[in-house]
């Protein structure tokens, strides 16, 4: 066989390899729309008892948990275990509707996260309060840290542990910038762009003085909105919350000291406390979770059944998802 042949046999396997791997992602992308679609209408998550009581007589925990951010697959039959926006947003109104829960208690593990998410997150729970009148109060366990404190403001008290680890009160928006790496080994980038800021914080430059104040005073404003809620939800004026918003971090006692929180209290304390507040002799403990309806149930056996499947839309979703800046009110270590 001659050189030719060889040659036109190899592009033909090169193309049906890339046909293969086309059609399997396509594939594995219908498998999970399809699965799905059949277990939408399945709860999206369900009420779990923590302490038996009377069941006229709720205290709803609504828990975050990770980092608060919209990922998009808080319905999905495959979406893993960790904080989803979409179902906690549900979690805070069906607490508002059922009448049998007297009050809430915001469980915070988190270190913060999107701007917008504690934004919207922060308005469920002011909105719950106001049309409802039950009291939700904060419990801050290890972290509750940028945009974890963010939604405690929310809260009609806030409670933490002695060594909770909360404030890092500001934003924080991040990029990096290969230009020098790049140059070193001889990559050249053509950007070919309808203004002169369409590729602003792109890694492939170096910032200009005019973009890096076009960011900042995005920051700027973003910062302006937790001073706010911070003002608001602690009765503290705007100069106060800005000497102590620094970005720093606190424990749970400096926080107490900085008028953060109200007392230093673990989770179990504050049960007891709201419980007291709101004369309840003998109320039930309930907490919203999720992922336990029909198709959590057979989420672990799909996932098993397509796992070549779902390593392929890893490998797709890391080669075309957009990697974006965005505001954060995010604490990382």
């Amino acid at each position: 066989m001659n050189g030719k042949r060889w040659s036109a046999l190899i592009i033909a396997a090169v193309l049906f390899v890339f046909a293969s791997i086309t059609s399997i992602l396509s594939i594995a992308g219908e498998q999970q729309s399809a699965f799905s679609e059949a277990f939408s209408s399945s709860e999206a998550f369900s009420e779990n008892v923590l302490r038996e009581g009377s069941p006229n007589q709720k205290i709803a925990v609504l828990t975050v948990d990770g980092v608060i951010q919209d990922t998009g697959d808080a319905g999905s039959l495959f979406a893993t275990g960790g904080y989803h926006h979409q179902n906690f947003l549900k979690m805070i109104d069906k607490a508002a509707q059922d009448e049998s829960i007297q009050g809430v208690i915001l469980k915070v593990n988190s270190p913060g996260g999107g701007v917008v998410e504690s934004a919207e997150l922060h308005k469920h729970l002011m909105k719950l309060k106001e049309e409802t009148d039950k009291p939700v109060y904060a419990s801050m366990t290890t972290t509750a840290a940028s945009g974890g404190y963010y939604i405690s403001t929310a809260a009609d008290k806030i409670f933490a542990a002695p060594d909770t680890l909360t404030g890092s009160l500001g934003v924080i928006m991040q990029g990096i910038n290969y230009s020098g790496l790049a140059e070193m080994y001889g990559v050249e980038f053509n950007t070919i762009k309808s203004g002169p800021y369409k590729d602003i914080m792109s890694p492939a430059k170096e910032m200009s003085e005019e973009e890096r104040d076009i960011l900042q005073s995005m920051v700027d404003n973003a910062y302006q909105g937790f001073v706010d809620v911070i003002a608001e939800g602690r009765d503290m004026s705007e100069q106060q919350v800005r000497s102590i918003a620094d970005g720093r971090i606190y424990d749970g006692r400096q926080a107490k000291e900085n008028n953060l929180i109200d007392e230093l209290a673990y989770f179990d304390d504050v049960i007891e406390i709201l419980g007291e507040d709101l004369e309840l002799s003998n109320p039930q403990v309930i907490e919203y979770k999720s992922g336990t309806g029909l198709g959590s149930l057979l989420s672990m056996s799909s996932q098993k059944i397509f796992s070549d499947d779902f390593k392929l839309l890893s490998m797709h979703e890391l080669f075309t998802r957009p990697n974006s800046s965005r505001l954060m009110y995010l604490y990382a270590e």
